[in-house]
């Protein structure tokens, strides 16, 4: 998987710090999550980091802020903040992406119809070959909708049928089989 690397978005303390509302399926994705990277490791694929910074649980040096200690960074990985939806938008990621040489991505994180539906859509625009990992990203139940509903309805939108629409949809054992 040459010129690939993982991005992984907004696996944050406070996204499962919540007290009224439980990240659907959390410790699973998480797991998938970790999986995912450990195999990306071992086969030297980079892993860019994006960290929401805003106010609130996501003030900078909060513990919320950190990223999950399952998943955390290395000192050789990057992480690349940022404080929209948009991975990209007023961000270094580009960059980033660019000094590694990657035309690839594969993606998972948080929250599925926000931070991974517009990263996913811009990482597109701007030419990336992109794969969704499908059972590695996650949100929380919504006024209309559960968050089951959100995520498939987000797999459906972003992956479409047969090809793909933005992003090609894989599981987190497909994408740890390719990295073998």
């Amino acid at each position: 998987m040459q010129n690939t690397a993982l991005l992984i978005i907004d696996v944050q303390v406070a996204m499962f710090s919540y007290e009224n509302t439980k990240l659907y399926k959390g410790n699973e994705v998480l797991a998938n999550i970790k999986k995912v990277l450990e195999a990306a490791r071992k086969t030297n694929i980079p892993a860019v980091f994006i960290q929401h910074t805003e106010d609130e649980e996501y003030t900078k040096g909060l513990p919320t802020w950190e990223i999950c200690k399952e998943v955390a960074p290395l000192n050789n990985e990057k992480v690349v903040e940022k404080s929209s939806c948009d991975s990209f938008h007023q961000t270094e990621l580009q960059i980033v992406l660019q000094d590694l040489g990657i035309k690839n991505l594969i993606i998972m994180g948080m929250q599925s119809e926000f931070c991974i539906d517009t990263t996913c859509r811009r990482a597109f625009s701007r030419g990336y070959n992109c794969i969704l990992i499908k059972d590695a990203h996650s949100t929380f139940d919504s006024e209309m909708l559960t968050a089951e509903q959100i995520i498939s309805f987000e797999n459906r939108v972003l992956g479409g049928k047969p090809d793909g629409r933005f992003v090609k949809l894989k599981t987190a054992h497909e994408i740890i089989d390719l990295l073998k």
